[in-house]
């Protein structure tokens, strides 16, 4: 790579990522909910692009390491991502840029393996969890070294955002531009809220955190300001899967506190986390670059998180690796609004990594397709909602929420999809 030059430096944004937790579709204000406050995302919704048929992956772990590598999680293999994968953050620091990452990790298998965290991954800075909360614990690491460990849930949104705060007061390089990947725990199983939130909204506990995540937010855009950091910085806000909306499985789960019913607003969309159905991988998202990305604009552009690293890196002057197949596809035009098109198409999982699992359904245009056969309801605890588990066919266009099934009425749509999901099922094998 050649030597990067100091003005060339200058010219290149500071990208933040602010990822949450099971954050539903509709649980913003912006995004059509009624009851939870979110002024400050609301906000910011009105001075960038609000994205409505932007995609993650359907569970946590995959989610990240499709949004670090570009690839879906049957190749970048999610919570078990090996270190030979190549993260954006790799391919940005050695083009000039400081890298940082604070929150839930949730790609080494829950474990400290050195070699699969973040230090080793391209990142200068790390402090959060490895893993998730699903007991109401949370063990802390910074860089590679333990820290310390809680139960308060209430703790982590603004503890996570206060790192954020003190990594760009403290630890910034101001000659240097920065990628801030900060990955929230909230709003994912055992939630709660801190005092000055708690029994505040009129949404219940699971309101409370929408609102804190909201405040604490703003909190971080605010910094932003303050140093000069606005107009340079390309701010994405996002999450990493739907909302976990199914009560069978966690209706006697140990450690949740009282009123902790974490079931997000999936709006208008079916189903929730773990689906192939649109709630499970059809996530709100709110972009803002001023002066770069279109203020109050409101997109149905089909993009996705495997689309961010190779967008990155675009916007870095530098280069996926070419050892490998990159799924994303950089979407700089989309952003910078020359272009109205996203991707062309999208492939659902149906929990998010290993081959069993892999391409149950294929988005391209207003065409959904799902193949039969998937996982059996029983042997998947985040399923409700299972359909017929055959072949089914949506014109999202006119039917958001999955509810007419036209496959024996467009059987040469049927065939396309099929084939082109085929396709890609047969590359992935090979």
């Amino acid at each position: 790579m050649s030597k990067t030059t100091d003005d060339n430096l200058k010219e290149r944004p500071n990208i933040l990522i602010i990822f949450t937790d099971d954050q539903g579709y509709s649980d913003l204000g912006c995004f059509g909910n009624k009851k939870n406050k979110t002024p400050r995302l609301d906000q910011l919704a009105k001075e960038g692009t609000r994205f409505t048929s932007f995609y993650a992956q359907p569970v946590c772990g995959p989610s990240r390491s499709a949004l670090l590598t570009g690839r879906y999680p049957v190749r970048s293999k999610g919570w078990g991502m090996p270190a030979s994968e190549i993260t954006f953050a790799e391919l940005m620091k050695p083009a000039g840029y400081q890298t940082a990452c604070i929150g839930k990790w949730d790609v080494s298998n829950r474990k400290e393996i050195i070699e699969r965290m973040p230090n080793a991954q391209g990142f200068d800075y790390y402090y959060g969890t490895l893993g998730a909360n699903d007991n109401g614990f949370i063990k802390f690491h910074e860089n590679n070294a333990a820290v310390g460990e809680t139960e308060d849930m209430s703790c982590t949104i603004r503890l996570y955002t206060d790192k954020a705060i003190d990594f760009l007061e403290n630890s910034r390089d101001p000659n240097k531009p920065f990628v801030l990947y900060l990955a929230h725990t909230m709003l994912h199983t055992i939630i709660d809220a801190s005092p000055e939130f708690k029994g505040k909204s009129a949404g219940g506990l699971y309101g409370d955190v929408v609102e804190e995540l909201d405040h604490e937010t703003g909190r971080l855009l605010d910094k932003l300001d303050a140093l000069g950091l606005r107009d340079n910085t390309l701010v994405i806000y996002t999450t990493d899967n739907g909302p976990w909306c199914q009560s069978r499985y966690y209706e006697n789960k140990k450690g949740h506190p009282e009123g902790s019913i974490f079931w997000g607003d999936p709006g208008p969309l079916r189903a929730g986390k773990g689906s192939a159905y649109e709630a499970g991988s059809r996530v709100p998202c709110i972009v803002r670059w001023p002066g770069k990305v279109s203020a109050g604009r409101t997109s149905d552009a089909l993009w996705a998180t495997i689309d961010l690293m190779p967008t990155f890196t675009a916007l870095s002057g530098t280069k996926p690796p070419m050892d490998r197949v990159i799924d994303g596809i950089d979407q700089t035009a989309l952003l910078l609004g020359q272009a109205e098109e996203g991707r062309e198409t999208f492939i659902y999982d149906q929990v998010g990594e290993g081959d069993a699992n892999m391409g149950v359904g294929i988005r391209k245009g207003n065409w959904k397709l799902l193949l039969p056969g998937r996982k059996p309801e029983q042997d998947h605890r985040f399923l409700m909602d299972f359909g017929t588990n055959g072949l089914e066919l949506y014109d999202l266009d006119s039917d958001i929420g999955e509810k007419n099934n036209v496959a024996d009425d467009h059987p040469e749509v049927v065939k396309e999809l099929r084939e082109t999901l085929d396709s890609f099922k047969k590359g992935v094998v090979e």
